[in-house]
């Protein structure tokens, strides 16, 4: 029997990357699932936003493993939205086992040059809008006495970059809710646990702006992986989604089960 069939897991930015990935593995180890992306470009990014169609490639793949899938467009920084949403999942899913916050955008900006709307912008996203998916799932956890919470950290969560200042502090901010969210649930079942993934295969990453800013001498993919693998233990440029994946679908499992406020990297030894 799949891992996690019976079970459904509540997936933020499921359009494409990361959270694709998730809600893909997760399909096909049995879970139903709830999925949403607001599926447009912010203002601040200098890459392009996920879009409708991208979300329904992502619906497609995981019903094709035959499991349930409820999906909106839904801004994860629209509080009053994704608790709507997440009624809708707990009303035609029954439950919701397992939540995902992976929903996260990347803007590079000194901080002397930083514009309050910048930061604003990506806090909002990466840490308020992790606070948002979980919090309207939570009470029906504790009142099952069960739930597996899991969030998309970084390494940005544990030492700083330039550049990053608004990114670090909202990867920063994770860490500590989730912290918090460990003491106060694991009483109820519940674990809180943050994946950390080294620089990931996406389309926040893979992009003229970034390249640029990582490898000025070479603004290319190939160069800011020179850059990239040069800082790693293991000396790789990036990790896929699939990899950060497999670390999300062990800390919804039972092995998992005395795991909680912990960093689980997957970071090529980034961080060491």
């Amino acid at each position: 029997m799949p891992r996690f069939a019976g079970q459904a897991a509540f997936i933020s930015g499921a359009a494409r990357g990361q959270g694709r990935a998730h809600a893909i593995a997760f399909a096909k180890e049995g879970a139903d699932v709830a999925i949403f992306d607001i599926c447009a470009k912010l203002p601040t990014t200098a890459y392009e936003g996920a879009t409708r169609e991208d979300l329904q490639e992502t619906v497609k793949a995981c019903e094709a493993e035959g499991v349930t899938v409820v999906a909106e467009v839904v801004d994860v920084r629209d509080a009053a939205a994704v608790a709507t949403f997440a009624e809708r999942a707990l009303a035609e899913l029954g439950k919701i086992d397992i939540v995902v916050a992976n929903a996260g955008i990347l803007h590079n900006i000194p901080v002397a040059e930083m514009d309050p709307e910048s930061f604003a912008e990506v806090v909002d996203v990466n840490l308020k809008g992790v606070f948002n998916t979980i919090r309207p799932v939570l009470p029906g956890m504790i009142e099952r006495g069960y739930g597996r919470v899991i969030a998309t950290g970084s390494i940005a969560s544990i030492r700083g970059f330039e550049n990053l200042g608004h990114y670090v502090a909202s990867k920063h901010g994770v860490a500590g809710l989730m912290k918090s969210i460990a003491r106060e649930c694991g009483r109820y079942g519940i674990t809180a646990n943050y994946v950390v993934p080294n620089t990931v295969n996406t389309t926040m990453i893979q992009n003229p702006a970034v390249w640029a800013l990582v490898s000025p001498d070479d603004p290319t993919a190939e160069g800011m992986g020179r850059v990239f693998a040069g800082s790693n233990g293991i000396p790789e440029p990036w990790i896929e989604p699939e990899d950060v994946s497999k670390m999300v679908l062990f800390a919804a499992s039972p092995e998992a089960a005395a795991t909680t406020g912990t960093a689980l990297k997957v970071d090529l030894g980034a961080t060491i």
